[in-house]
């Protein structure tokens, strides 16, 4: 698999006008190389020139990582004491012959620290950004990737179910929220969770990205849980919408309204259609129903290893949905001040139209 990411990775390479990538740790590298790095104040990059075996800078304290790869790797370790740093960098650009060439950078993942580190080792190259030529490799899924979503999803799905008898009026939202993370694990996530829960009621459910707080779960609270799971270096991402006790009857009116644009956006996901139709069939439920105004973010976004990557379902992305392509159709009706509703799926195209991952029920439901 990781040859054929190689091979996938060059060809890319030689219709663009880069010479190499440079990447440092996070999902690319690990993709493109199957090696797990975390990010720390010593910095590792894997080089990938073209037609040339790959190399990585690393310190000595990694080596292990790389002893036993099933590719040939060229390694050029480091010792702890920084002023040796620059030396490694140094000779695993001229090995790859980069100086003076164009060397791609991955603007959302390289942090200064490493790219001082290759700049000074080829001061005289050019760093252009490089999303042309990555972005594309990690944008359809193959079904062991698919697989893996599929088992965060259901870890995911497992772990509210068995959080919800714990809810109780009184109780806060960030203590909903560590039972929650317990459950997560208790039912097979990586402790590496693609985000920290979103648990928010009442008033914080109408801001969209609120953080678990103090405030406790009050009878009539619309409850906005977003949450997912990692598995095998995948995610999960989904949101439900409780009702804490009996609510309102537009609180109910406007869950059935969302309910209704998730529904729209989940049937507008289909092979050769615009990323923008999701976003458009979701977004005119909503603002038929008269709560256009409340609904203030994009439908969608990719998920695979990160939580956020390509597709987004935009109403201006014209970018045609094809087979393998994963993401989230998620609208919501947010009434600041009061409540709100958010209701996510995870779905991946499939040649023939869409394969839906996530089943939980998605009608409103009363705890408490």
């Amino acid at each position: 698999m990781i040859y054929s990411r190689f091979d996938r990775l060059n060809a890319s390479l030689r219709t663009s006008d880069l010479d190499a990538v440079i990447l440092n740790p996070g999902p690319t590298l690990t993709y493109i190389s199957g090696l797990h790095f975390h990010l720390m104040e010593r910095p590792v990059v894997f080089l990938f020139a073209k037609d040339q075996d790959p190399a990585i800078v690393l310190p000595e304290l990694e080596l292990q990582k790389v002893v036993s790869l099933p590719y040939k790797l060229q390694v050029f370790s480091y010792p702890e004491n920084p002023a040796e740093w620059d030396a490694a960098f140094r000779k695993a650009v001229q090995a790859l012959g980069l100086e003076g060439k164009r060397i791609g950078v991955e603007p959302r993942q390289l942090r200064l620290l490493e790219f001082r580190h290759v700049k000074n080792g080829a001061p005289e190259a050019e760093y252009p950004d490089a999303s042309d030529v990555l972005s594309g490799l990690r944008l359809k899924k193959d079904q062991a990737e698919v697989e893996a979503m599929r088992r965060a999803v259901k870890i995911a799905q497992d772990a509210l179910e068995a959080t919800i008898p714990f809810i109780k009026i009184g109780m806060t939202e960030q203590e909903l929220s560590s039972e929650l993370v317990v459950q997560l694990l208790r039912h097979g996530s990586q402790p590496e969770m693609p985000f920290a829960p979103i648990v928010s009621s009442g008033p914080n459910s109408a801001n969209p990205h609120a953080s678990p707080t103090e405030r406790k779960l009050q009878a009539g609270d619309l409850l906005v849980v977003d949450w997912g799971a990692t598995a095998d270096g995948y995610i999960s991402d989904l949101t439900r919408t409780l009702a804490v006790g009996e609510v309102d009857a537009e609180y109910e009116k406007i869950h059935k309204i969302v309910q209704d644009a998730n529904a729209a956006g989940r049937a507008a996901s289909k092979p050769g259609v615009p990323c923008a139709n999701v976003d458009r069939a979701a977004r005119e439920v909503i603002e038929k129903s008269g709560y256009g105004a409340y609904f203030t973010h994009r439908t969608g976004h990719g998920i695979g290893m990160e939580g956020h990557e390509e597709p987004y379902m935009r109403g201006d992305n014209m970018q045609l949905l094809e087979p393998g392509m994963a993401f989230t159709v998620e609208p919501g009706i947010y009434l600041p001040g009061r409540n709100g509703v958010r209701i996510e799926d995870n779905v991946v195209i499939t040649d023939t139209g869409v394969d839906v991952l996530s089943d939980m029920p998605r009608e409103i439901r009363v705890v408490g």
